[in-house]
């Protein structure tokens, strides 16, 4: 599995599509994401209507619904107006679940101490972001992705924006610990893959 690159990102005013990295880089590690509850799968995009790698990890984490969204100017009606509410700092209710098929993006996520980590997405790259963590969305300076949209069960696409400390599951995040179970799957010619399974444990204060 082939890590995705993260760093802690810088407070300038300039363009959001730009990477904000801070001089000098701080990366952040795929443990430090997981411990956050952000994780990661790198999977093959050319294959994706009939990769059985996606097909066990919808069946494994039943992520049961799925459609695509390209996010172009010339494909996404009132483009503009929706980079800006994409990228409004915000949480959801439910696990979201990303699978970037072409192009590339940014997730941005608060860790615990509140500072930003920038998510570079490219071709392949799978996330799933927890419920109750804030985050936002948004192009980097190619202007393109396009991406399928995982859920368990019926889609929910309602979006909070900050403040929203007073939902239950933000509260849950927030004392939440994060934890993963990995196990490898061995194919028919004698390759295998890591498939991860999510498992959260809540510690109360």
């Amino acid at each position: 599995m082939t890590a995705m690159e993260a760093w802690y990102m810088d407070d300038s005013e300039e363009d959001q599509r730009e990477p904000h990295r801070l001089v000098p880089n701080q990366p952040v590690s795929p443990d430090r994401l997981r411990e956050l509850g952000v994780f990661h799968w790198k999977l093959n995009a050319d294959i994706y209507e009939t990769d059985p790698e996606l097909e066990l990890i919808r069946k494994e984490q039943g992520y049961s619904y799925m459609d695509i969204i390209s996010i172009h100017k010339d494909t996404l009606a009132n483009y503009e107006e929706k980079l800006k509410m994409f990228f409004e700092e915000h949480l959801h209710l439910d696990d979201e679940i990303r699978y970037i098929l072409d192009g590339q993006a940014y997730f941005d996520v608060r860790d615990k101490e509140e500072r930003w980590i920038r998510i570079a997405m490219t071709k392949g790259d799978l996330i799933t972001l927890p419920a109750g963590i804030y985050h936002r969305f948004t192009l980097d300076r190619t202007n393109y992705t396009k991406a399928m949209r995982l859920f368990v069960g019926e889609p929910v696409w309602k979006a909070y924006n900050r403040p929203a400390d007073d939902f239950d599951i933000r509260q849950k995040y927030a004392t939440a610990s994060n934890s993963a179970c990995f196990f490898w799957v061995l194919r028919d010619d004698s390759s295998s893959y890591m498939v991860v399974r999510l498992k959260r444990t809540l510690s109360w204060r």
